[in-house]
């Protein structure tokens, strides 16, 4: 197993905090709306995570209610890297070192779509916080911008470092992105 994503990974992130930076005046009343943030996006449903290893296969979990897995998801020619859920649940990506990322349905594992246009592995993806938009590293040396799900293209490319982009995140509020790379360099890029 190369890779863990669980579906509620960027409610957990946040917890009660927003773009609207909301003040809160007891540890206590941030830790209650953290809570009703994770049931209301749950709501009926079961969390869900998704491994991806090197057998190129990803699997879907109900981990709260069974030991084996949901169902088995293969469309990638070499191991798997990274997986990630959009912060609304929708949809989860998945990179991988056959130089793609593809998009999958984030309830039922249905594929959507493969983002081509690396020229290298596919290290690690990162979601917008509206789950309009995903960025990802590569060996490559670039981090590239997606619009999901209709975009099979990169919208933009994110050029300037000087070797392979191992790492990217992007802030929860949504104004930027950092990328790191094996040039040791931090590059931080407004949306």
């Amino acid at each position: 197993i190369n890779s863990l994503a669980l579906s509620c990974d960027y409610v957990c992130r946040t917890g009660p905090f927003d773009h609207q930076c909301k003040k809160f005046a007891s540890d206590d009343e941030a830790f209650e709306a953290a809570i009703a943030k994770y049931k209301a996006f749950k709501g009926a449903e079961p969390e869900r995570m998704v491994s991806g290893s090197d057998d190129f296969t990803l699997f879907i979990w109900h981990p709260k209610d069974s030991k084996h897995p949901i169902k088995r998801l293969t469309g990638h020619v070499q191991a798997v890297n990274h997986i990630a859920f959009s912060p609304d649940g929708r949809f989860f990506a998945s990179a991988s070192f056959d130089k793609k990322v593809k998009i999958w349905n984030g309830k039922s594992g249905e594929f959507l779509s493969t983002l081509t246009g690396h020229v290298g592995a596919v290290y690690q993806v990162a979601w917008s916080s509206d789950s309009r938009y995903i960025v990802s590293a590569s060996k490559d040396s670039t981090a590239k911008l997606w619009e999901v799900p209709s975009g099979k293209r990169a919208k933009e490319t994110l050029p300037g470092h000087a070797d392979e982009v191992y790492a990217l995140d992007w802030s929860p509020n949504g104004s930027s992105v950092a990328t790191g790379s094996k040039d040791r360099t931090i590059k931080v890029w407004k949306h």
